[in-house]
């Protein structure tokens, strides 16, 4: 009798096991996605999608405890970073059957294993997770699935890295202003005067063979896009090849942030200067005639060298505009600035090519005229407004403090009036033609620059400017401000050099003195510091990882923060730890860090930055969680999103996981 209730025990439990198994309405699915994270890294990301009440355990380990889930991922050139995480989700408990603290994951929640391709990556990509399906108090035997992922296309060479998120800029920001760019510079004088010159050499192609004479034009434009983007491709590739994409990365992040910032705002005005006609930029006469002499050749070789003879000549508008679009672009990124010269020089490069293929269109141009001298001053005036920015990076990294909120804004106001008033023939300069009337384009636009100048005037006495908040320094730098009424929330902003800390009775918390938060918030700037505080006043921790050149940190202060019920769970709910990644101050001896092979760490912004990246993985900015007192991820991570009822429900979801753990 015991034999046929063992068999028939047996049989049950193999039934159970089977239905487990293969069942297609079991409690837990699981299904993955990959995107790119940070530069040349990918995230694999497997989410849990769950019924009821069911939940499966975290990663473990649990030394005598429950199944942990395990992520496993696997596939020919596919190279782990690190070990797998729990991005999203993630609810720490105390369980009184095992006796320990175990991390539930339940629907929604997300696994991450980061990921390295190599050039030969091919074939799929396996996700193998192990876990076990649990509800209240009953649990399913452990089960595996297996998920199947395809390499991405713009990730199938190693040396092509992903773009990072969230970072200075969107490439696609870039993109669009790489078009603008491009169509600028055919309106500038010594480019637009080039087509008719330049177009002239292919009649005689048209006339003795048609077909010819369109291949050499395609040809031509084609040769034009190659002079722009070849060279700083290998520059750039060059420096990846030879010290490795950490050492690619870290060259252009020092360029984005640190004093060479202040030789490009210097580029920047020799630019402006040169578009006001102050002086010429331009190549040595001999190198263009030398150039100029061999197009004359014919053939292929004839129009490569017309190509380049006409970037040549069209140098001195055409180098301030690259120059510009390229420093812009170079803002801690690999592939935007070769992205980015690509666009200029296909849009810069597309009307030579029309116009040669099709001579006859020549008529319907637009004759030469003062209008050209007139696009190039205008330019002249933005780029020295651009310029500012990379002088404002530099002096709020460095806390040289000459650059306040309101200077910036003083030196943007005047160039916007001056600008109007030119547009309007108030100004003349030197290679501009008399005018005894105002045109109806430039009356707009002289208005629609004085609408700029008065738009920001009220920025002189505090007021947010949100459209500008990207590109303008934090408002917490401004030396004087009035109160400001937000909805339900009413404070002031801080002003440079004050000590909130004193002023509301708050102990004074380190680097103070030099770092503060918008909106008058009150935070630390110390990971020890903030995780001390969250457990004395028993609150979660905001995590904000931030950076003085970040624009779209100051676009989320400005936007996100400032809606009322975003910043009353700030200021009441939250300690907040704020963490720069590119600041050069140097850190108090008990804040160094030593590394591995000795060196030892003294700037906050590298020490931050290894920080961030070793203990969640990241160095994108900005870049969100809410924490335990542990240290530990309650929700997030959140990047750039001005979706203000998204922000709430990422701190509200951590609000509420760290009250269910009290």
């Amino acid at each position: 009798m015991r034999k046929i209730f063992f068999a028939i025990s047996l049989l049950l439990a193999v039934s159970v096991n089977s239905f487990a198994q293969f069942d297609i309405d079991a409690p837990i699915k699981w299904n993955a996605r990959i995107e790119p994270a940070e530069q040349g890294i990918y995230e694999i990301l497997v989410t849990a999608s769950m019924d009821g009440l069911w939940h499966t355990y975290g990663l473990g380990p649990y030394d005598g405890g429950p199944n942990p889930t395990v992520l496993t991922v696997s596939g020919q050139g596919v190279e782990l970073v690190g070990e797998p995480y729990i991005k999203q989700g993630g609810r720490k408990v105390m369980d009184d059957v095992f006796g320990m603290e175990i991390e539930l994951l339940e629907d929604g929640d997300i696994i991450a294993q980061k990921v390295r391709f190599a050039s030969d990556a091919s074939g799929p990509i396996k996700a193998v997770v192990e876990y076990q399906a649990c509800t209240q108090g009953s649990c399913m035997a452990p089960e595996e699935v297996e998920l199947t992922l395809n390499i991405p296309s713009d990730a199938a060479s190693g040396s092509i890295s992903a773009e990072k998120k969230g970072d200075s800029g969107s490439l696609w920001g870039f993109i669009l202003e790489a078009i603008a760019w491009g169509l600028v510079a055919l309106l500038t004088p010594c480019v637009f005067p080039m087509i008719p010159m330049t177009v002239s050499f292919f009649l005689k192609q048209n006339e003795k063979n048609p077909a010819k004479g369109r291949f050499m034009a395609i040809l031509y434009g084609i040769c034009i896009v190659l002079i722009y983007t070849i060279p700083i491709a290998v520059i750039i590739l060059l420096t990846y090849i030879i010290g490795g994409q950490n050492f690619a990365a870290d060259i252009f992040n020092w360029l984005a942030t640190s004093w060479i910032n202040v030789l490009f705002f210097l580029i920047f005005v020799v630019f402006a200067l040169s578009f006001f006609g102050a002086f010429e930029l331009v190549l040595p006469s001999s190198v263009v005639n030398k150039t100029d002499s061999k197009s004359n050749r014919g053939g292929i070789l004839g129009v490569f060298f017309m190509a380049l003879t006409l970037v040549l000549v069209s140098f001195s508008c055409t180098g301030p505009i690259v120059g510009s679009a390229i420093i812009k672009s170079m803002q801690g990124e690999i592939i935007t600035p070769i992205i980015v010269m690509l666009v200029f020089s296909i849009v810069f490069a597309i009307p030579f090519t029309i116009f040669a293929f099709a001579p006859s269109l020549l008529k319907k141009l637009p004759k030469s005229g003062g209008w050209l001298n007139t696009v190039k001053v205008v330019l002249g005036f933005v780029e020295l407004a651009l310029g500012m920015k990379f002088l404002s990076v530099a002096d709020q990294t460095y806390h040289w403090g000459i650059l306040d909120r309101e200077v910036y804004l003083a030196f943007w106001i005047v160039i916007a009036g001056l600008l109007g008033m030119y547009l309007l023939g108030k100004i003349r300069f030197k290679y501009d033609s008399k005018s005894d009337h105002v045109g109806v384009g430039r009356l707009i636009l002289s208005i629609i620059c004085f609408a700029f100048m008065v738009y920001m005037i009220p920025g002189m006495w505090g007021a947010p400017l949100k459209a500008l908040s990207g590109y303008l320094p934090p408002i917490q730098t401004q030396d004087f401000v009035v109160p400001y009424t937000s909805g339900s929330a009413v404070g002031t902003y801080q002003a440079a050099g004050t000590s909130v800390s004193s002023a509301m009775n708050v102990p004074e918390r380190k680097y103070s003195d030099k770092l503060h938060l918008p909106h008058g918030l009150i935070g630390y700037f110390t990971f020890d510091e903030a995780l001390r505080a969250s457990k004395e006043q028993d609150k979660p921790i905001f995590f904000d990882f931030t950076g003085h050149g970040c624009v779209n940190c100051r676009e989320m202060e400005a936007r996100v923060w400032s809606s009322p019920k975003v910043l009353e769970m700030l200021r009441n709910d939250f300690v907040i730890c704020s963490l720069y990644g590119d600041d050069k101050m140097e850190v108090l001896p008990e804040d160094y860090k030593t590394l591995a092979d000795g060196t030892v760490l003294k700037g906050m912004g590298k020490i931050n930055s290894r920080f961030v990246f070793e203990k969640f993985q990241a160095n994108a900015q900005p870049f969100y969680l809410v924490l335990d007192s542990e240290g530990g991820i309650l929700s997030g991570p959140m990047g750039y999103n001005l979706n203000v009822d998204n922000y709430l429900d990422f701190l509200r979801k951590g609000l509420d996981s760290y009250r269910e753990l009290r």
